[in-house]
Parts: C-alpha cells; structure tokens; sequence
C-alpha cells in the first residue's frame, strides 16, 4: 500500500471544524437595547487591532473585557458578555468524524487564532478535541496565522521536518502561510474537497 509523504496534520478550528457565527452575538445585543449590537460591531470593526492583540495576549483578558463593555454602553455584565459572545459555534460532524481516522497514522495538531474567552466559554468542551496530540493556539504561543512563529511553534512540538505538516485552513492567506513554511496546505472549502484533497496525497485511502 502506497504511503503518503506526511506525518502531522495540522487543522484549523473555526470555521473548519466549529463554524461561527457573530450575528448570533448581535442579535442578543441589539436585544438588550435597540441598536447597541449594531453599534458595537461598527466599534470592533474599527478597532480590529484590539481583537488581534487579545489572540496574541498582549491583552490581557481583564483589559480587553474593559474594552468590551466600554462599547457595549456597560449595558451588560463581564460573565453576560464571555457567555454571549461565545455562543456562536457549531460543530463540523462530517469534519471531525475524520480525526479518529486520521489519527489511527498521523500526529494530528490544532492551529488556531483564538483567545482565552473563546476557549474557555466557548470551544473547550468539545469532544473532538481528544484526537489532538497538541493544540497550539495564538494566545499561548503569543503569534497570529500567518505569522511565521505560530507555524515554528508547531515544529518545535512535533520535531518532523516541515515538508512532512499538512495544513488545513480555509482562510487562504493563513493556508499560504503554512506553505510559505516548507508545509503543504489545502484551503478548506468544504468535508467533500477535503476528502477529496487528503485522497489526492494518499492520505485517506479508502474513505467514502
């Protein structure tokens, strides 16, 4: 049986194995009064760097909820806002029903550009998680996709060469990244081209 040429796997979160959406984060502000979502998300849009600098910890959480509910008018708690604002995942079923397949021959990593509200009110809990030999997420190795050091951070774990990680994002800045690290990398676009894809690289052999 032909073996394909890599040992790591390398997946995304959002929107790869936990979609979100921020609408349903609005929604419930614009509840609490008319307009203070939209309001918000003109403020968060503007002063994307805030968001940034909390994936990377150089805000920390204190600071960045201070800011937060500066926004939101102080119309609503610390702990209403961590819960509200991330309750906008779902999971992937078709996606992470393939980690305990993949797991069965590769090291499997998650790479993520996330923060510590979102981990820990958020996605933590979820089950999948399990068949990860290692998460690397922004706030703990202090860098952001596409950003050379998050990928080494990954390296430094797994200690294969990089044309041995396959990445998979659907962000294609942050595929291209990967890429421009010695991995390989496919944007995820959907379950049926990533199957697709990993039997391309004889990564999956017999998959349906």
């Amino acid at each position: 049986m032909e073996k394909s040429n890599y040992s790591v796997i390398v997946f995304d979160l959002g929107n790869v194995l936990i979609p979100f959406n921020y609408d349903l984060f609005l929604d419930k502000i614009n509840k609490i009064e008319s307009g203070l979502g939209d309001r918000f998300s003109q403020k968060y849009k503007e002063n994307y760097s805030v968001h940034q600098k909390f994936e990377r910890w150089k805000l920390s959480t204190k600071e960045f909820l201070e800011i937060m509910l500066e926004w939101l008018e102080h119309k609503v708690t610390a702990e209403e806002f961590c819960v509200m604002f991330s309750d906008i995942f779902t999971v992937n079923e078709k996606t992470a029903a393939l980690l305990p397949v993949l797991k069965e021959n590769y090291k499997l990593v998650l790479l993520s550009n996330t923060n510590d509200i979102h981990q820990r009110y958020g996605w933590e809990h979820y089950d999948f998680l399990k068949h990860f030999d290692k998460i690397v997420t922004s706030h703990s190795a202090g860098s952001i996709k596409p950003e050379p050091k998050i990928y080494k951070t990954v390296e430094a774990f797994t200690n294969r060469p990089a044309s041995e990680h396959i990445f998979i994002d659907d962000v294609e800045e942050y595929a291209q990244g990967a890429k421009n690290m010695g991995w390989d990398a496919i944007q995820f676009k959907g379950y049926d081209d990533l199957v697709i894809e990993l039997k391309k690289r004889k990564i999956l052999l017999n998959h349906l």
